[in-house]
This record gives structure tokens, sequence and C-alpha cells, in this order.
């Protein structure tokens, strides 16, 4: 599955270059050249990476990284600042602010090509919390010690949704989880963040043990194959 990238850049030639590279490299690019447009856009769809120049009218690079950390679905998305500016101040700043990777214009093909293999690996570990494999396994939760066995909807990196006791909203509980093709058992610790008009409960993970952790992620990257 290609990578989903955003590209926010108000200088249209550079827009297009960007655009162009990237896109010579199996990855689905959005290119958008208005800093307000992308900041409706980053709060209604999730992508694996951003590309964002500082210098933009409207709204500037650090007001729209501070408007993406704090959006639902891209707040550990990977930014990729490209600017222009060749202050040092202006990198601290923006690696404070929540950038991942910095870019000095100019740019060229082969300059943009190096830096994305650095970033991919990040792009790739961050989008792997948010996909979410199919999966029928049993479960056994631990809360406040009382134990009771469910059934698992879908899991990833960051989380499960399970069929199973009654529980709320903020709740911390601990879960092992039976992986029904290799056996096994995924040790972790999580936050109830949601339960469904369903009673399926939605758990974001705290901690896992190293076996589970290792165990979700070629899940996840056998059902992107």
């Amino acid at each position: 599955m290609p990578l989903k990238i955003l590209i926010v850049e108000d200088d249209d030639s550079s827009l297009d270059l960007m655009t162009e590279v990237l896109s010579s490299v199996e990855t689905e690019v959005r290119p958008v050249n208005d800093s307000l447009a992308a900041a409706a856009i980053i709060l209604k769809e999730r992508f694996d990476g951003i590309f964002l120049d500082l210098n933009m009218p409207k709204l500037d690079g650090f007001a729209l990284m501070s408007r993406i950390r704090e959006s639902p679905s891209n707040k550990s998305t990977p930014i990729i600042v490209v600017t222009g500016r060749d202050e040092k101040k202006t990198m601290q700043d923006a690696f404070a602010a929540g950038a991942s990777f910095y870019i000095q214009k100019p740019i060229d093909r082969q300059k943009l090509l190096r830096l994305f293999r650095s970033a991919r690996g990040t792009m790739v570990d961050n989008r792997r919390k948010f996909v979410r494999v199919p999966l029928k396994a049993t479960v056994t939760c631990d809360f406040k010690g009382q134990i009771t066995k469910g059934t698992s909807w879908n899991l990833s990196q960051g989380g499960i949704l399970f069929e199973g006791p009654i529980l709320h909203p903020l709740d911390e509980i601990h879960l092992s989880i039976q992986l029904p093709t290799t056996g096994i058992t995924i040790q972790t610790s999580g936050i109830v963040v949601r339960v469904d008009e369903r009673g399926r409960v939605g758990v974001r993970f705290a901690s896992m043990n190293d076996a589970g952790r290792e165990a979700i992620r070629q899940l996840v990257d056998q059902d992107n194959d």
C-alpha cells in the first residue's frame, strides 16, 4: 500500500517538483498550495507524511504545524519542513514545534529522494499504529483484579477493539491476547478510549511485551502486502 503524502507549498514550481518526484516512488501525493485549505484537510484525513513549507501567506508553517500536532488524525504524523531560511534558530524552532525532518531550499530530485529514503521508515512505523487488521482472538481482561474474557474485532500497533466486559472510557486495564495462528500471547496494558453502541471496547495500548509488539508488526505488514 503506497504511503499517503500531503505537500503544502505555495510556490507552484516547488510544489510541482515535489509532487512529481514523490509520485515516482510509489506514494499517493496530495499537493496543496493553500495553507488554510491544508488546515481543513488535516482534520478530515490522515496522512503518513506531511511536507510543509514554512513561508506561506494566510497561515505560516509554524501555525500549521501547531494545528497538525493538535489534530486527532495527524498529531503523530512525521512532518518534513521545507524552507529557504538558513538560520540555525529556524531549524531549532521547527523541531521544537513538531518537525520530524528538515530540508533546505533550493531542492532538487536527488536531494528530495535522499530525504524521502531517510524519512520513509518513520512514516511506515507511524502508519502501523493506525492500520487495523481484522482479528478474531481470545482476549483476557484484567480490570482491578477481576478477570473476564472477550473476543477481538481488530488490532493495530496502537490499540484493539474487542467485545467483552462492561468498561468505561479512561478505565486502565491489562489484556492478554492469544493469537490464533502463531500461539503468541500479547501482554499489554492500556486505557479504554471508547465504548460503542454495541458494547465493543476500544483500547489504546500503553505498554506491551516485545514478542507481542513484533507479532502485531508482522500481522500489519502481511495485511498490507
